[in-house]
């Protein structure tokens, strides 16, 4: 992948065959504004240290390393190196252990996407691979050691190559059962379900991602660019929250129900001042025919 670095090097394996493979960042925060903290007496950048929290002496880098904490204030050393011991041999194998339906795990496993890429002695293997899990409409389970921790990662399709998905472990899910306890049970129904699928129906269309702009992003750039050319920052505008009388109100609002209901009062007030419920000038077209087609009285 030119003008990457793999953020991971190592081989997939299915069955007996493996071939070397690269991870690449699929999603990246590079590209975004980012702001430096700013002493605001001196104007200067600050830079962050570490401070001992009893001797509040600075602690370099090389005199850092890890802990973990048994009590109050006491705390169990832990070495890179004996970490490092713990982790299996198998942290440059990325091994299959099983296709599953492309659609059969939930997506609030997903964690990081990258880009699964071979290098250039692995093509044919890699393209062998993708071209049978493409036809067989399956994805593939594989673990492997990434960054220091043994990862599950879901392999997919994806264009010419393979997109490898890490998950999170099942412990690091939190339980949707409780997160939807308070629910309220409910049935809805009638006009108000007709109404919520008149307005889906009204606003469906196509995922783009090229269509979704980062308006927060934008909205920094252009107050940047104000800073430095020396003029008027942009103003917040003022956001008018509806006040809907009730949901069924609001529903028929955002289907463009309102304005008709609105207009009923009006046309059957304008029928009411007409008096027989005819326009006025149809009033007086039929009174006139209406008199020349009565028989005429003779005087005396």
């Amino acid at each position: 992948m030119a003008g990457h670095r793999a953020q991971w090097k190592g081989f997939i394996k299915f069955g007996e065959v493996s071939c070397g493979v690269g991870l690449y960042t699929a999603a990246s925060t590079s590209d975004r504004l980012a702001f430096n903290t700013i002493n605001t007496a001196t104007g200067n950048r600050v830079n962050r240290v570490f401070i001992d929290s009893e001797t509040e002496e600075t602690v370099p880098k090389e005199g850092q390393t890890k802990g973990f904490e048994v009590e109050s204030g006491q705390y169990i050393v832990i070495d890179p190196e004996e970490i490092a011991a713990t982790i299996p041999q198998s942290n440059k194998m990325l091994e299959i252990e099983a296709f599953i339906p492309c659609r059969e795990v939930d997506d609030v496993y997903f964690d990081k996407p990258y880009y699964l890429v071979p290098d250039k002695t692995g093509a044919d293997a890699f393209v062998a691979l993708r071209e049978a899990m493409s036809r067989s409409k399956v994805a593939a389970i594989a673990r492997t050691v990434l960054f220091r921790r043994m990862r599950s990662v879901l392999i997919r399709t994806h264009g010419k190559g393979l997109i490898a998905t890490t998950l999170n472990f099942d412990y690091e899910v939190r339980s949707s059962v409780k997160a939807f306890e308070d629910m309220p049970k409910m049935k809805i129904e009638g006009e108000m379900l007709d109404l919520a699928k008149h307005i889906i129906g009204t606003k469906k269309g196509e995922f783009d991602p090229a269509t979704f702009d980062d308006r927060y992003e934008t909205a920094l750039a252009e107050l940047v660019k104000a800073k430095i050319e020396g003029k008027a920052l942009p103003k917040r505008k003022k956001i008018e929250p509806s006040k809907p009388n009730d949901l069924l109100a609001a529903l028929r609002e955002s289907a463009g129900l309102k304005k008709t209901e609105e207009e009923k009062p009006r046309r059957t007030a304008a029928n009411a001042n007409a008096g027989d419920g005819r326009p006025r000038a149809a009033r007086g077209t039929a009174g006139k025919a209406a008199a020349k087609a009565a028989p005429q009285r003779k005087a005396g």
